[in-house]
Formats: structure tokens, C-alpha cells, sequence
């Protein structure tokens, strides 16, 4: 399903009038029982993860629980498309990735139009993938694995988190501005992916920060490098991929989304509180812990980049041919 640029930059312009409509009825006694907050990935990644810490801040602020519930299948658009069709009251959120914004061009057909069907609410974090090896592939550095993929191509495995995760596009990405040939295995999920990575059975992987980084620290995993312009503070040592092949850049995103016509005081509410666990403190340094940047901002500014980021793999996604698996 394709959309042009201005469909995008219109639909993210008119999220900025939502924080300004007046409060629906209902807003105000918002949340009255418990949320459920779907993830539409397998558990053990870096979206469930910090989902899950978002969900226990809110659960405290507002005095219901909000339970994360992971519904994967179908890369995400099985959970997406529940979400899209649940009831707009609040009560029923998307935790919204890299995977909803590809997956818009990566499917010529889709039940629902993520633009239209789901309110952009809040960005929660940004994270880095990162390029790992398996300590068998004798390379040291992006420059390294370049030149080793290129003289065997086609015999190295890159796993991934499923096809349209942020670990598939960056892998993507690289292959397609390295000039190489790796070999995209996709699993259910990085939770899945990590054990055949650090038993060797696939060699390379962009996996996100969150729940890897003991990996490098331990070494039980080489850390060639991180896909984010700037070098992540969880792993201050590891280069970018920029630094050698200039222009690359491929961040993970989180945040949450709710259904189309959901009222605009639930969606000011849950903004409102979001923001203020990402100003928090303690709940910051968890993330930081994990290699996650906050980001907080309005709904239109979350809506803006959706837009973007979704013309942006569009781009790498009829580059590299890609097609549902």
C-alpha cells in the first residue's frame, strides 16, 4: 500500500489541531480499568522491553494497570490491524515501530491504512542497532566485513527480527550501499534470532541495543558497530557504520498509537504522561541503561515522523526488491 508524499505531510500536519479540540466527554475520569497496550512483535526485543517499562510508569501515574500484550505475526500487521479495529476509547494502544511505517509499501494489500487507522500519540525512545558478528567471522570492522562479504557472497547469513524490523532495513540498507551479498534469514523476533546468532548458526545481525549489550560486553558477540549517525552512549567505543560508509544511518524508533477518533483529551492525557516519564529521572537513566534516547513531543511531531521514516524505507524496500515472506 503506497501513498504518496503529501498524503504523509498532510496527514502529519492535521495531527497538530488534536491537542487543541476540546476534551471529549469521558477524558476527564480517563483511564476508569485497565489498558491494554498491544506490541505487535514477539517478546525479548527492544519494543516489548521498553514498552513494558512505559507501561508500569503509566500504570502508576494513572492508577490502572496498562498491560502489555504481545500479539506478533504477519511482521506486525496481525497486532497493528487489532488495534486499528478495536474501539477508540483509549483502552485498546499500539506500541508502534520501524515495521508499521515499511510495512505501508513492503504489502500491496493491508486491511487497514496505518496513516488513517491509527492517531499518532506519543514517541517514547530512539535506540541503535547494532552490527553484530559471531567471534568465528574473522573480521574486526565494518571495512573488514565489507571486504569479507564481498569475497564470499552469498555465504554469510544475516539474521533478523522478521522481514520489515529495523534489524531486516538496516541489514538492507547495508548490503545495498556496501555493494554486497548477504543472506537474510528472518526469525519471530530477536528473542528468537539472539540464540542461533551466539551459537553461530547465522553469522551477522542488526540487533537493537536494548537486551543485547551484554553481549559486547562479554564478548560473546563482536561489535563492529552501530547504525545511528552518532556513536550510542551505551557503547561509546563502537564506531558508526558512517565512518565508513558516509551517509549511513538507520535508527529504531518506538512510541504508541491508538485507534482513528479516539478523543483528543486521551490522547492529550496519555501525551501528557508519557512525556513526563521520559523527564523522569529514573525511569531516563533505565533507558539509558538500555541504550535508549528519549524523545518526547506532541502527537504531530511523533505523526511527522512516521511520515518520513515511511518514505524513507520505501525507498530501500523497492531498492532491494524486498517482498513478504
Amino acid at each position: 500500500m503506497n501513498f504518496p508524499r503529501r498524503t504523509f505531510l498532510h496527514l502529519a500536519a492535521g495531527a497538530a489541531a488534536w491537542p487543541a479540540m476540546p476534551r471529549m466527554a469521558g477524558a476527564q475520569s480517563y483511564p476508569s480499568r485497565p489498558v491494554r497496550i498491544v506490541v505487535p512483535i514477539a517478546a525479548g526485543g527492544g519494543l516489548d522491553i521498553t514498552t513494558r517499562l512505559m507501561g508500569q510508569w503509566l500504570s502508576e501515574r494513572l492508577g490502572q494497570q496498562f498491560v502489555v500484550e504481545n500479539r506478533p505475526g504477519g511482521g506486525s500487521n496481525i497486532g497493528t490491524e487489532a488495534v486499528a479495529r478495536a474501539p477508540a476509547d483509549g483502552y485498546t494502544l499500539l506500541a508502534v515501530a520501524i515495521p508499521n511505517a515499511v510495512n505501508a509499501t513492503l504489502y500491496d494489500k493491508l486491511n487497514y491504512n496505518f496513516i488513517r487507522d491509527i492517531a499518532p500519540v506519543a514517541g517514547t525512545v530512539r535506540v541503535s542497532n547494532i552490527t553484530y558478528v559471531h567471534p568465528s567471522v574473522p573480521v574486526r570492522t565494518i571495512a573488514e566485513l565489507v571486504a569479507y562479504a564481498k569475497a564470499n557472497p552469498g555465504k554469510i547469513n544475516m539474521a533478523s527480527a522478521g522481514n520489515g524490523t529495523s534489524s531486516h532495513m538496516a541489514g538492507e540498507l547495508f548490503k545495498l550501499m556496501a555493494g554486497i551479498d548477504m543472506v537474510h534469514v528472518p526469525y519471530r523476533g530477536q528473542g528468537a534470532a539472539l540464540p542461533d546468532l551466539l551459537g553461530g548458526q547465522v553469522q551477522v545481525m542488526f540487533a537493537t541495543t536494548p537486551g543485547t549489550t551484554e553481549f559486547a560486553a562479554t564478548r560473546k558477540l563482536r561489535a563492529l558497530a552501530v547504525t545511528t549517525a552518532a556513536r550510542a552512549e551505551a557503547l561509546p567505543d563502537v564506531p558508526t557504520v558512517a565512518d565508513t560508509l558516509p551517509g549511513f544511518e538507520s535508527s529504531n524508533w518506538y512510541g504508541v498509537g491508538a485507534p482513528a477518533n479516539t478523543p483528543a483529551g486521551i490522547i492529550d492525557t496519555l501525551n501528557k504522561e508519557i512525556n513526563a516519564g521520559l523527564a523522569d529521572p529514573k525511569l531516563k537513566a533505565r533507558f539509558a541503561d538500555l541504550g535508549a534516547a528519549v524523545m518526547p513531543g506532541m502527537p504531530a511531531d511523533f505523526g511527522k515522523l512516521i511520515a518520513a521514516e515511511t518514505e524513507k524505507w520505501a525507498k530501500v524496500v523497492r531498492a532491494a526488491n524486498i517482498k513478504p515472506e
